[in-house]
């Protein structure tokens, strides 16, 4: 079972000091302190060019990510340009699209004595859905594969080099792709400049990816360890749309995020200076036992469950429809090809803080599927 490595801290004061990069960054832990500072963009600030994401990422990229690093009400506008792409995730054709990949890549899976799951199943599925949501050649996906879990290589130049040139093409020989319509879109009446564009695309390849990938791997790792609830999916269907809601709150794919305080502002006893960073811990919050009692225990039928693994307020996922497909998809078929699964490597991803340590998923997983 998932472990919460937060639980004493969110039980004393509800916030746990993380030192990241000489910053000591207070992290909100419960539930409803999470959600209400999410909300309250004016106090806890997302006009924060690379310092969003915790560790900020001045080293890992040259332009801010559109429209993550952007508050309300430039947010909403910046967002409306990019949307009708993450909606494809809702499309018949794409829906069938992702299910004929994961039924290929599980068929091979089982053609075989074992996989490596990260790197043969999860990173192809992220990557030839994310064509599939972007409307490029699906061949691209070669590519996406190529750069491994993290695009983020010294100052991401393989990524930006990459959406540089699509973006090039797109100018010069316009389609209905996703980089096509960027070199389109118009913002408060004007196009959008070349550090836009790239803001955009910069964050949709980055921030779908090891999060989809964690999420996959630790799901199959759960169902392997928990063969019961494989037979309880295949047993009822209708309860995969509640089952994977509950694998993506106990297997939160992002632990935290950051905001910034405009002005200094008290939290809960602590002080924050101007322009200091305060983190949202998703992770944590998704563990709050006010909200979901046995927090620790995967149950798969959790209704209500509010939990944030996409965040909440104005920034809410993007993305999230396009996960949801991915990992009920994946539900759907694994219930229907397979009758098990055998651990036989794993080496968990940890994130190690001098704070905390999480596990959040996979970086290596070899596995055996059999037959149904």
């Amino acid at each position: 079972m998932p472990q919460d490595p937060f639980h004493q801290a969110r039980q004393k004061d509800g916030i746990l000091k993380c030192p990241f990069q000489g910053e000591d960054i207070p992290m909100l832990l419960r539930h409803a302190d999470v959600r209400a500072a999410a909300k309250d963009w004016q106090t806890f600030s997302s006009d924060a060019p690379f310092r969003v994401p915790i560790p900020s990422e001045e080293e890992m990229r040259t332009m801010r990510q559109l429209p993550i690093e952007v508050n309300p009400p430039q947010h909403a506008e910046y967002r409306k340009i990019v949307e009708p792409f993450f909606k494809r995730a809702k499309q018949p054709d794409t829906i069938a699209k992702v299910h004929k990949l994961t039924s290929e890549l599980l068929h091979l899976a089982l053609s075989k004595n074992s996989i490596e799951v990260v790197s043969q199943l999860a990173l192809p599925i992220q990557s030839h859905a994310l064509t599939y949501l972007l409307n490029v050649p699906e061949s691209e996906a070669e590519i996406y594969i190529d750069w491994g879990i993290h695009v983020f290589s010294g100052k991401g130049t393989s990524l930006e080099d990459y959406l540089s040139s699509a973006l090039d093409r797109a100018a010069s020989q316009p389609s209905d792709d996703f980089f096509s319509a960027l070199t389109q879109a118009q913002f408060q009446g004007r196009p959008l400049t070349r550090q836009e564009m790239m803001g955009f695309a910069n964050l949709t390849f980055a921030g779908g990816r090891d999060t989809i990938i964690h999420s996959i791997s630790s799901i199959i790792h759960h169902l392997a360890k928990h063969p019961h609830h494989l037979e309880a999916l295949r047993s009822d269907p209708k309860g995969i749309i509640l089952a994977g809601e509950e694998f993506f709150r106990a297997f939160t794919p992002l632990t935290h995020i950051g905001r910034i305080c405009p002005a200094a502002t008290q939290l809960q006893g602590h002080h924050i200076p101007a322009d200091g960073r305060i983190s949202l811990g998703w992770a944590a919050a998704n563990f709050d036992p006010e909200v979901f009692p046995s927090p620790e225990k995967i149950q798969l039928d959790r209704k209500p469950n509010p939990h944030v693994s996409f965040g909440f307020g104005t920034h809410l996922c993007l993305g999230a429809a396009h996960a949801r497909l991915i990992i009920r998809t994946l539900l759907e078929v694994l219930a229907s090809q397979v009758s098990s699964i055998k651990i036989i490597q794993d080496r968990p991803h940890l994130e190690h803080n001098p704070s905390y340590q999480r596990e959040n998923g996979f970086d290596h997983l070899e596995a055996s599927f059999l037959n149904t």
